[in-house]
C-alpha cells in the first residue's frame, strides 16, 4: 500500500487504468463528465506498472483496473464507480473529496 499511498497522497481523485481497457476508459469518461480534473496513471506505460498492478490486486482490485481513489480512500472498479453514479452517490463522494465544487443534478 505504501507504493499507492505515493500516487493517492493529496489528490482529491486518483484512477489507476491501462490505456488498453475499455472499462478504464469508461470510468475516466464518467469521473471526467462531472468536471473533475483526476490523476489518471496509465499504469501499462509505466516502467514499475507490474507492481502498481500486484499492489493494487492485493488491495483486493479484480480486475486490477480501473481502480478509483476518491478523497484518498479506495472506492473500486467499474462496477462499484458506475453503481455510485446510479445510485446519485458519486457526485457527493466528490463534493467532499473537493473534486467538484457544486453539483446541479
Amino acid at each position: 500500500m505504501d507504493l499507492l499511498a505515493r500516487f493517492i497522497a493529496d489528490k482529491p481523485v486518483v484512477i489507476f487504468s491501462k490505456s488498453t481497457c475499455c472499462m478504464s476508459h469508461t470510468v475516466k469518461a464518467l469521473i471526467f463528465s462531472f468536471g473533475t480534473n483526476p490523476t489518471v496513471i496509465e499504469i501499462d506505460k509505466m516502467p514499475n506498472g507490474h507492481q502498481i498492478e500486484r499492489a493494487l490486486i492485493q488491495l483486493g482490485c479484480h480486475p486490477s483496473v480501473p481502480a478509483v481513489f476518491i478523497g484518498q480512500q479506495f472506492i473500486g472498479g467499474a462496477d462499484k464507480v458506475i453503481g455510485l453514479n446510479i445510485q446519485n452517490k458519486l457526485s457527493q463522494l466528490l463534493l467532499n473529496a473537493k473534486a467538484i465544487f457544486i453539483w446541479g443534478r
